[in-house]
């Protein structure tokens, strides 16, 4: 209801009165109007909210509690306060699909595919389950044991010989498709101290944490034209790839290869290569224009030091180092293209993910620059734009949307005048990369310049960039001038510059993003960056530093990743929360520094400001006052250590805790989550609902337990 049609109830005596007065009456209903609108819309909401398809995420544990939903221990207490429904913990804890199915999980209790199903509806986690007992030995009657053959084959059943001529089946040794008989193990799959797997009673749900990325006909690098040698990975590292999994044809299907996002082995793309190769599928290649490489010109082989000898017409892959090669002298002069799939914990940086994007100002159309767009390279946008503002003033903000998975290498500079606003993206669905020098170029790598207005006092930057969905590598980006803010959503300034083939830094410590004698406030969000210098001067207003959900990798925990150019601490106000920092933070003040994980030196020069909350940092930091920071709040600082289980960048499981890291850093955060960049995923306790659920929905007379295959 509007105000006028509040107003209008009003007697019209009333209304006279009223505007005789000045009209104090309607501008209070002015105000009342917003809460009967806020009134209104909760009550057209009330028949949704009575289904849980369409119901508000609050209402979820209350339809859940009429159907016998368990709740966790601890979490209906979590609930209970305001502040977790705007966090995501509820979505986590009280899945809505699981909820939905709880009537048609109990129907089919007992039956080994309903754990799959739990481990995707509870956890969000693809799964598959394997009956453990029927992999243990046995000892076969000797009228059974007719020949070596014969053992052979009572093997691959259970009770026998493994095959060691079978390479598919070697690939498969200690994993969750192991088909080779075992010997009985004493503890249970579910024991929280040491958990066994093969076991009498053992069901064992094997869960993939990572999730499977695409990248959509980008290019491959070009290591060497003469011998045709490549990478998928546009950065020329070694990547692993994955499989694309499809969904099961039916809930009684268990999961094979096909189904979950495992890595690729070099004898299962050989083995079914079928399933693995096409346009549409885990992996493919281009080396024309138009159609793809047809499938029987594929081999799967060990490009390991390059030795491989392709024949002519064969394209050979390595799916577990990421490589390809043709036949030596046959490299196409337009180069290769490829897709595929690589895993990583969740959405950060440059992908091809999808991104919330703000909505832009009114007659703000896009310049699309690339393939299917007006402008074939990112200069000629930009010289479009100048045009346009010079011609037309108030065209003083733009849109810079790039449209492929492109490599971008002609960029050196930007420069905005006062009052711009622009923006940098990435269309939806592809990954552009920015290559600020080519990888055997100049020593010294080029710089991506941002240049704003000069002269004037630092109260009258009012220019804007933003840098949305990109991949930047080769050098720095430097912003100088009169910027008012920059920033920075969903990139990624590559840690070191560039990478060597197994993702060793090329210049390590190297400023991924220098600020050089600008007022600029910059705000980085999902993103990943290597180091941050700014240059500020003592007598001028600090540098705002606004970092969240985001990573800062100085590629080692003694370079420096925030601080200034010579090291000391820099002249900023720091506001960081759910981020990692691989290296030392060096800065004037904090406002918070809030669940994140701090692994290096921290140094804060006004220790009388601020506050750090919920993060895990070194026990001997200057900081303002600590509140439940690790290890100090548990008092045990030789156990309580920060342990990744990757600080590569490019590695799969780059900053995730390790599984063998202290439960009070994995459950240190506020929200009972762990710290860092990975705070939102709740692994925690998606861990705890699902085994809550697995002992409730186990057979009986089974013992179940979770095993980790990513």
């Amino acid at each position: 209801m509007t105000p006028d049609e509040l107003y209008a109830l009003l007697p019209t005596v009333i209304r006279r009165r009223d505007a005789e007065e000045g009209g104090p009456l309607r501008a209070l209903l002015t105000v009342v109007a917003e809460q009967v609108a806020v009134l209104q819309e909760d009550i057209e909401r009330l028949y949704d909210n009575w289904f849980i398809e369409t119901c508000d995420d609050w209402v979820v544990p209350y339809i859940g509690d009429l159907v016998g939903y368990e709740i966790l221990p601890g979490i209906a207490a979590a609930l209970s306060d305001d502040t977790s429904w705007g966090t995501g913990l509820s979505a986590v804890v009280v899945p809505r699909r699981d909820v939905a199915d709880t009537v048609v999980h109990r129907r089919r209790k007992g039956t080994l595919p309903l754990l799959e199903d739990l481990s995707s509806a509870v956890a969000g986690w693809p799964a598959r389950v394997v009956e453990h007992r029927r992999l243990l030995c046995v000892t076969p009657s000797v009228r059974r044991l007719t020949s070596e053959a014969g053992a052979v084959r009572e093997g691959a059943a259970g009770g026998g010989l493994a095959d060691l001529r079978s390479p598919v089946a070697l690939d498969r040794l200690g994993g969750p498709f192991d088909g080779f008989a075992r010997t009985l193990e004493v503890p249970r799959a579910g024991s929280a101290r040491r958990p066994g797997r093969y076991g009498i009673r053992s069901v064992g749900l094997h869960v993939w944490r990572l999730r499977p990325y695409s990248v959509t006909r980008a290019p491959a690098y070009c290591l060497d034209r003469d011998r045709a040698c490549y990478t998928f990975n546009v950065l020329a590292i070694d990547t692993p790839l994955f499989t694309a999994p499809v969904p099961e044809p039916s809930s009684f299907h268990v999961a094979d290869e096909s189904n979950v996002p495992g890595p690729i082995g070099r004898s299962a793309l050989a083995e079914r290569l079928n399933d693995y190769y096409g346009p549409h599928k885990s992996l493919c290649v281009w080396t024309g224009p138009d159609d793809p490489v047809p499938l029987d010109r594929i081999v799967s082989a060990d490009l390991t030091g390059w030795r491989y000898r392709p024949r002519a017409g064969q394209v050979a892959v390595d799916p577990v180092l990421g490589r390809l090669m043709l036949p030596p002298g046959t490299a196409p002069a337009h180069g290769v293209r490829v897709t595929y799939h690589y895993a990583f914990s969740g959405d950060l940086g440059g992908g091809e993910y999808p991104r919330p994007e703000p909505a832009p100002a009114d007659g703000c159309e896009p310049y699309r620059v690339g393939p299917g767009g007006d402008h074939g390279s990112i200069a000629e946008a930009l010289e479009h734009w100048q045009a346009a503002k010079r011609a037309h003033p108030h065209k003083a903000e733009a849109i810079m949307e790039f449209t492929s998975s492109d490599v971008w290498a002609e960029l050196d500079e930007i420069r905005l005048d006062a009052g711009d606003r622009l923006t940098l993206r990435a269309a939806d669905g592809v990954r552009p990369v920015l290559r600020l020098r080519g990888r055997y170029g100049e020593d010294r790598g080029r710089v991506l310049t941002i240049t704003g207005p000069r002269g004037g006092p630092p109260s009258e930057a009012t220019a804007r960039i933003v840098l949305d969905g990109l991949l930047v590598t080769g050098g720095c980006v430097r912003v100088r001038g009169g910027v008012e803010r920059l920033v920075v959503r969903h990139c990624t300034f590559v840690p070191g510059w560039e990478l060597e083939g197994r993702g060793t830094p090329l210049a390590p410590g190297a400023p991924s993003l220098d600020i050089a004698d600008s007022p600029v406030r910059v705000e980085i969000r999902r993103s990943v960056l290597g180091t941050v210098t700014v240059a500020g001067r003592a007598g001028r207003e600090p540098n705002r530093v606004d970092l969240c959900d985001s990573v800062l990798d100085a590629t080692s925990r003694d370079a420096t990743a925030l601080g200034s150019p010579n090291g000391s601490p820099a002249h900023i106000v720091l506001t960081a929360r759910s981020s990692t920092v691989i290296g030392s933070v060096r800065a004037r003040a904090v406002d918070v520094l809030e669940n994140c994980l701090l692994h290096g030196e921290v140094r804060i020069d006004r220790c009388d400001r601020g506050a750090v909350r919920f993060c895990w940092l070194p026990p001997d930091s200057p900081t303002p006052p600590r509140f439940h920071c690790q290890p100090e709040h548990s008092r045990a600082e030789e156990r309580v250590v920060l342990r990744f289980a990757a600080t590569r960048y490019g590695r799969p499981d780059y900053v995730r805790l390790a599984d063998t890291c202290a439960e009070e850093i994995r459950r240190g955060g506020d929200n009972g989550s762990e710290p860092g960049v990975w705070r939102h995923l709740f692994e925690p306790q998606r861990e705890d609902n699902l085994r809550t659920r697995l002992a409730e929905y186990t057979p009986a007379g089974c013992d179940a337990g979770v095993y980790f295959a990513t």
